[in-house]
């Protein structure tokens, strides 16, 4: 079967960050919560720059969206809904999970998905973390996400990193299983196999820094070797090559700041060459299998 062929009977989810620059853990060196509202916002443009070329290209993305930021936006929330996207959450303010307490996370968690919710008349079924930080200590967030009534969560990077992951998880979308026995399905960050080694290439910061051939090769290896579907992530500020500097420490400028002006060329290439769809459309009937264990661990 040619990758042609394959990539075009193979649907891999396309995700958003929404998010703006001062949000970013690595800035938040420099940058304090209460300056945020002093800050220049831009998350609105960029995320309609992102708006416009999905629907050129006629992509369905799924955009978890701060709940910061549905404040700040709520039209641009009901903007994506509208444009056939599904809208998920990525929290309230940005916080790392592993920073917070159970009871602020989920209370912190509820409110942005009522929030989401109301915006676009419809459930919010999907969750992610800010900066993927779900790892072995807060796992407990799991059942909290349960609890709340979200049916998947994409969360975990199955890698080491100084900031996130759990190098041993699971690779694969599957049913993860709460302490009360309800059950939500897991679509872990994608990571392909080099050298015996797992290599992180999902998108964001590994997408602008690495070469774009290297992606294309680990998400064709994922597609083809594994026969597996992806999931590709960015934010809107990493097509924002305009937005204001800050001078925080070398890595953290280093990974922020590197290619921004190349991402959005980058980005349409990769639509052309891979199709893309909804974290919803793409878990299909794993959310069903995750709804019936939901339903029977609530009989009990």
């Amino acid at each position: 079967m040619s990758q042609m062929h394959l990539n075009s009977m193979t649907a891999n989810a396309m995700t958003v960050d929404v998010e703006d620059y001062f949000h970013v853990s690595a800035l938040a060196e420099v940058i304090r919560r209460d300056q945020w509202d002093a800050m220049e916002y831009r998350a609105e443009q960029s995320t309609n720059r992102l708006l416009e070329l999905f629907g050129k290209n006629g992509v369905r993305a799924t955009f978890f969206v701060l709940g910061w930021v549905a404040k700040r936006s709520p039209e641009l929330i009901k903007r994506i809904h509208a444009a056939g996207h599904e809208v998920a959450c990525h929290g309230l303010t940005h916080e790392l999970v592993y920073r917070q307490t159970p009871e602020v996370f989920r209370q912190e968690t509820r409110e942005s998905k009522a929030l989401l919710e109301d915006l676009i008349s419809a459930p919010v079924l999907g969750y992610r973390a800010a900066s993927y930080s779900i790892t072995a200590r807060s796992l407990w967030a799991i059942d909290i996400l349960c609890e709340l009534g979200f049916r998947y969560d994409s969360s975990i990077f199955p890698i080491a990193h100084d900031r996130y992951g759990i190098p041993g998880a699971s690779t694969r979308p599957g049913l993860m299983h709460a302490k009360n026995g309800a059950s939500i399905v897991e679509f872990p960050l994608s990571t392909a196999e080099l050298f015996g080694r797992r290599v992180p290439v999902a998108g964001g910061g590994y997408f602008r820094l690495l070469p774009y051939w290297f992606t294309r090769w680990g998400l064709r290896s994922i597609n083809e070797r594994q026969q597996q579907p992806f999931i590709f992530y960015l934010h809107p500020w990493e097509i924002d090559s305009e937005q204001p500097r800050f001078n925080a420490s070398w890595l953290s400028r280093f990974r922020h700041y590197t290619n921004l002006h190349v991402c959005e060329a980058r980005l349409a290439r990769l639509i052309g060459e891979f199709r893309f769809t909804t974290v919803k459309e793409v878990l299909g009937s794993q959310l069903e299998a995750a709804q019936v264990s939901r339903l029977a661990a609530a009989s009990v």
